[in-house]
């Protein structure tokens, strides 16, 4: 729901967040019985949005947030579903916690730039991976949030003893390293921890996996690893959990799933894949590339067309 009318405009405004653009081709994200719906922060329309567990019926990610790691699951398009909950607020783009969504993974939308610099025609769209805020740069740009110097990744081992139901892994003991949300399982059972949801902190209980329909049984010796990585010198801000990590020897695409020890500037933290590298110039990126790209200019705070098509 936009503003209520303040002033009279000789031109009409180019468009609003999150509205459409153009009557080009747009596909939805594909969901299930009881998804999607926005996660307990709400969903802001204009933003980028990532869908995650727990599934639906149909085994589907079925919740969506203006947070997230790794590729985006799409747009949050503006369909009139903001509510108004704040007394005497005049507006709103907040969809409230457990109301239906849909995402937008293709097509020309209009969306605020929220960077600190102007947004240039063919430039690439980010996604703040905090936010789903969008911003703009030159394609391919390594937008830096953190870096850190001498730092290193160790690929980890995990072993266990324990089972699969569906998705929901059972763990009786581990007798190598630590189970962490990001943690790849690789033998005897395959997916990727997605969080703990009974038990001993990262030991001993249930974890969620993003694979399902698999039957393990109890008792059967499972592997698995996760990579470490350990901070040097922290310059730029600190390293936090989805932020997408670049430097010499990092596979592309690793990403930061989980805490270990310390906090953001030192201690230790969880990489998804487990990427090894000895010592190296370590960046963390706050926001992410995605497929969408600025189809007009616009100032930081102004409205920007974007479209996931590709020009040839």
């Amino acid at each position: 729901m936009g503003d209520f009318p303040s002033q009279i405009n000789t031109q009409p405004a180019i468009g609003v967040a999150g509205a459409f653009a153009a009557h080009n081709p747009r596909n939805s994200f594909i969901a299930g019985p009881g998804g999607l719906v926005a996660g307990s922060l709400g969903l802001t329309v204009g933003n980028f949005a990532w869908v995650t567990y727990p599934p639906d019926s149909d085994g589907t990610p079925s919740i969506a947030n203006n947070f997230g790691s790794g590729p985006v699951a799409g747009f949050v398009h503006n369909e009139q579903q903001g509510l108004i909950q704040v007394y005497l607020q005049n507006a709103s783009l907040l969809v409230p916690a457990g109301f239906p969504v849909t995402i937008e993974t293709v097509g020309d939308f209009f969306a605020v730039n929220a960077g600190a610099t102007q947004a240039q025609y063919g430039m690439q769209a980010f996604a703040n991976i905090a936010t789903g805020a969008v911003s703009f740069a030159a394609a391919g740009t390594i937008a830096g949030g953190a870096s850190g110097a001498t730092s290193a990744i160790v690929s980890t081992t995990l072993t266990l003893v324990g089972g699969v139901a569906g998705n929901v892994l059972t763990v009786a003991s581990i007798s190598a390293g630590s189970i962490y949300k990001g943690a790849i399982l690789n033998s005897n059972a395959v997916g990727t921890v997605v969080k703990q949801l009974t038990g001993t902190a990262n030991g001993v209980g249930t974890y969620l996996l993003d694979t399902g329909e698999q039957s393990v049984a109890a008792g059967t010796t499972i592997g698995g690893l996760y990579g470490v990585i350990t901070f040097g010198t922290v310059t730029g801000g600190p390293f936090t959990v989805g932020m997408v990590l670049t430097g010499t020897g990092v596979v592309a695409g690793t990403v930061i799933t989980d805490t270990i020890t310390g906090g953001a500037t030192s201690g230790t933290m969880v990489t998804n894949p487990n990427t090894a590298v000895s010592s190296a110039t370590i960046v963390g990126s706050s926001v992410v590339a995605t497929k969408w790209y600025a189809r007009s200019t616009g100032l930081a705070g102004e409205v920007v067309k974007i479209s996931s098509t590709v020009l040839g």
